[in-house]
């Protein structure tokens, strides 16, 4: 009986690290058609780069933060209308 908990212990966790994998190589391939587009993310949905009193990923305070960035489709980012401007490549006034 152990030994049948074991295999299957081992099976569920070659599937994750095969998942994690796969989640990382998609990732890798969607970065090349993204761009950083600051002051588009909601409160706490930014993907990174919120400024001082922030960590990273999903801390921005408010919405459409101008230090914060999402990641975005390439060329769409100055397109993106908020309500407080334009999506921009490059940080703003927060």
């Amino acid at each position: 009986m152990k030994s049948r908990n074991l295999a299957i212990a081992a099976i569920a966790l070659a599937t994750l690290a095969s998942g994690a994998t796969f989640a990382a190589d998609m990732d890798k391939k969607d970065m090349g058609n993204t761009e950083k587009c600051y002051g588009v993310s909601m409160a706490g949905k930014n993907d990174c780069a919120a400024g001082p009193g922030t960590t990273c990923a999903g801390t921005s305070k408010k919405d459409y933060q101008g230090n914060a960035w999402k990641h975005v489709p390439k060329g769409t980012c100055t397109s993106i209308k908020t309500p407080t401007g334009m999506g921009s490549l490059s940080p703003t006034k927060v």
